[in-house]
């Protein structure tokens, strides 16, 4: 065979692009009241618990009754994304990664979402007629990390607080923990406990919920110099993510680009804590 064979060969790919490990979309959607909202801020109404009034004589005067009223401000932010695929690439590399590079896309657009989410739990919420007054979560709904991880102890305190908060019964609770909290539950019940298969189940991920709480792992949580991240329980109904575009995506030629092909995706999204009650911090150590 001539050794010349080699300059007749075309350079082989493999024929489809593996996504590297990242997590595909958004873990906290699900998990929170979802609004569409037009414009750069917008506001949410609230209206406060009344108690009713005992009737006292016969002919008494009808009382009035002041019902309190409160909002909440929600700012949209733009989020946007964008890659060019020369058409030299495409028969260069003999695939066409235009749906690989869209699906590349959306999934960072949902670790966005959760960022913004995840912000909102512990960060401030804007308050007031025009939403300028900062409401910080307060003290009473945080949990100390005590020099530990996630424990039953801390998710016994966390239920507490939403049971002092009278959050309604009827309402979804969720928790959004790291692996590394998991593995600290598990360790801290003992093989001979009731609760130990349960969350042996729920590390393996065939089981979801323990104690009320549905379990949301995210590895997108704020971990501190200590090393000590917040973790965070929620009611549904006590996060609010308004959404002014949900995800888009564009595929389409650039003429002012020698035709090439542009892939490009773009959403409009803001979050807030709606009620302080419905939200618990929770500080576990890492280490």
């Amino acid at each position: 065979m001539s050794t010349q064979i080699t300059t007749a060969m075309v350079e082989m790919y493999k024929g489809n692009l593996a996504l590297l490990s990242q997590q595909q979309g958004s873990r906290l959607r699900g998990s929170v009241r979802v609004e569409p909202l037009t414009g750069k801020n917008g506001f949410f109404e609230q209206i406060g618990a009344t108690a009713a009034q005992k009737k006292t004589t016969r002919h008494m005067d009808t009382p009035q009754t002041d019902t309190p009223h409160a909002r909440r401000r929600v700012s949209m932010d733009d989020y946007v994304w964008a890659d060019y695929i020369d058409n030299e690439d495409k028969i260069r590399t003999l695939i066409d990664p235009t749906s690989p590079y869209a699906q590349n896309a959306v999934s960072a657009f949902g670790r966005s979402t959760d960022d913004v989410l995840i912000a909102a739990l512990g960060g401030t919420a804007y308050t007031g007629v025009a939403g300028g007054t900062a409401t910080s979560l307060p003290s009473g709904q945080k949990i100390a990390e005590g020099s530990t991880g996630l424990t039953i102890a801390k998710l016994i305190k966390a239920k507490g607080l939403l049971w002092a908060g009278d959050v309604d019964e009827s309402e979804e609770l969720f928790i959004v923990v790291t692996g590394k909290q998991l593995e600290d539950l598990l360790n801290t019940t003992q093989v001979t406990s009731s609760d130990y298969n349960t969350v042996q189940a729920l590390v393996k991920g065939t089981v979801s919920q323990f104690m009320g709480f549905s379990f949301i792992r995210s590895e997108r949580l704020v971990t501190d110099a200590t090393p000590v991240t917040m973790c965070y329980a929620w009611a549904r109904s006590g996060i609010l993510l308004a959404v002014g575009q949900d995800i888009q995506t564009r595929i389409g030629e650039r003429a002012d680009k020698n035709y090439l092909t542009q892939v490009w995706v773009a959403m409009s999204i803001g979050a807030t804590r709606m009620e302080e009650v419905k939200v618990i911090e929770i500080g576990c150590r890492e280490t």
